[in-house]
């Protein structure tokens, strides 16, 4: 690897180290590696890196006594926050636990979506860090969780801002689409993450949608349980996102609006 160090190379690089690494298929189990933005975004755009490696999740480890001097100072560790899918809070036996709350606070203002667990010199078991389908669409927010309700919006962090759309009207496919490729074009490049459910009218299954930055990708996940509140629920993670802008293309995605008009 050039320098060797996978995270400083280019795409290219990585899909040639990809296919050398395949050859050698039966010597190890998975594959770390560090920068994840374009890392995550091989895996959305190469058809042979994803035949042979399948991307899990996002994983970074945070030092719980030093994180909240750091944040303000460094852009990138916030960004790497943001990113991940589960985030590592090390050095926990450092601090006490008013402070510990605040750092958990402070992650959560930047990435409300990601599963904290804490840790003393990194001492958990590597099973539970492998194997999270994060990037599997028909895993992705199976379990939909509180942050995705409106009420759960962090847009106060310096940097990397976060927050969710919440739209109880079933969505119009055609606008929905068109909606998201033009926030994509507009917005793509500071959207660190996106992912959500799409609640889409005359359909009875869930649609499931996520991106890295300007690559979306999404997919039917499974029909509405009997019962199950139609709701389309959308997080955005990244660079000062305009949430006002945003929300309002969103808002004019319902399929009520086709009767009004």
């Amino acid at each position: 690897m050039n320098n060797g160090c996978i995270c400083c190379t280019v795409r290219g690089d990585l899909i040639r180290i990809i296919e050398a690494l395949m050859r050698r298929r039966d010597r190890f189990d998975s594959i770390g590696l560090a920068d994840p933005a374009p890392v995550a975004q091989t895996f959305f755009v190469d058809e042979d890196v994803r035949s042979k490696t399948r991307l899990d999740s996002i994983i970074t480890v945070a030092d719980a006594k030093h994180l909240l001097d750091e944040l303000d100072r460094a852009p990138e560790a916030q960004e790497q926050l943001a990113f991940a899918d589960t985030i590592i809070l090390n050095k926990t036996d450092f601090v006490n636990g008013d402070k510990l709350a605040a750092v958990e606070e402070r992650i959560r203002r930047i990435n409300p979506t990601a599963s904290i667990l804490r840790s003393e010199r990194c001492n958990l078991d590597i099973a539970s860090l492998l194997d999270r389908n994060a990037f599997d669409l028909d895993r992705i927010l199976e379990v939909e969780p509180d942050f995705l309700d409106e009420d759960h919006d962090h847009e106060h962090d310096s940097h990397v801002t976060s927050f969710s759309l919440v739209e109880r009207e079933p969505m119009d496919p055609a606008r929905f689409f068109n909606w998201l490729q033009s926030t994509t074009r507009a917005f793509g490049m500071d959207t660190l993450r996106m992912k959500g459910i799409i609640s889409f009218a005359g359909d009875d299954d869930r649609y499931v949608v996520q991106g890295v930055h300007m690559l979306m990708e999404g997919d039917h996940q499974r029909p509405w349980k009997v019962g199950e509140e139609r709701v389309t629920r959308l997080v955005f993670i990244g660079r000062n996102l305009p949430k006002d802008i945003i929300s309002d293309g969103f808002s004019k995605c319902r399929a009520a609006r086709e009767a009004a008009e």
